[in-house]
């Protein structure tokens, strides 16, 4: 009964939208979500097929901020990183608001940019102390051609091509709003 309730469609594709494309999707986007919603009685991997076949998922540029962990994540991975100290790791979580396995509430990590955004000076400062310790092993010009090909903007490369030390290029890359958002 509860799948079956017109609210029911309308509050999932929206909880979706929200978390993976935009703190405010586009409303024809939800809208196909709710038909395939109820089209399929509710049947999540073809709601999840429809957001990501729409062309109004991919239209926008992305601007979902991501959380920390996602972010602190996609700094290790992009370098190639395979040792990381699992105390400082989870401490740069913890320090960025979102401490591994301890969400603030029932309901989990918030998803929305304005709980995050305050934090933002604190990822600098991690940026900068994970650029520092990794500098000499990871190539900020490698990474942006390897990792990201076409996916950052010229004005970012310009950024990190003039950057005074390798230290402060990947610092500006991981700053970089190419890098934040998802």
């Amino acid at each position: 009964d509860l799948a079956a309730h017109p609210a029911t469609a309308t509050h999932v594709a929206t909880k979706l939208a929200r978390h993976f494309v935009a703190d405010e999707p586009p409303p024809a986007l939800v809208e196909q979500m709710v038909k395939t919603f109820r089209d399929t009685e509710g049947d999540l991997k073809q709601v999840a097929i429809a957001m990501v076949s729409s062309d109004e998922a991919w239209r926008a540029p992305p601007s979902k901020l991501k959380r920390p962990g996602e972010w602190v994540v996609g700094m290790v991975r992009t370098t190639g990183i395979t040792q990381v100290d699992p105390v400082r790791f989870t401490g740069g979580q913890e320090l960025l608001g979102e401490p591994l396995w301890r969400p603030s509430a029932p309901k989990g990590y918030p998803d929305d940019e304005a709980s995050w955004i305050d934090g933002v000076g604190r990822r600098l400062d991690v940026a900068n102390n994970f650029a520092e310790r990794i500098s000499g092993m990871s190539d900020p010009q490698a990474i942006i051609e390897d990792v990201f090909a076409s996916q950052i903007t010229s004005e970012v490369k310009q950024a990190v091509g003039r950057a005074e030390s390798r230290q402060q290029a990947l610092a500006l890359l991981f700053m970089s709003a190419d890098f934040q958002r998802r």
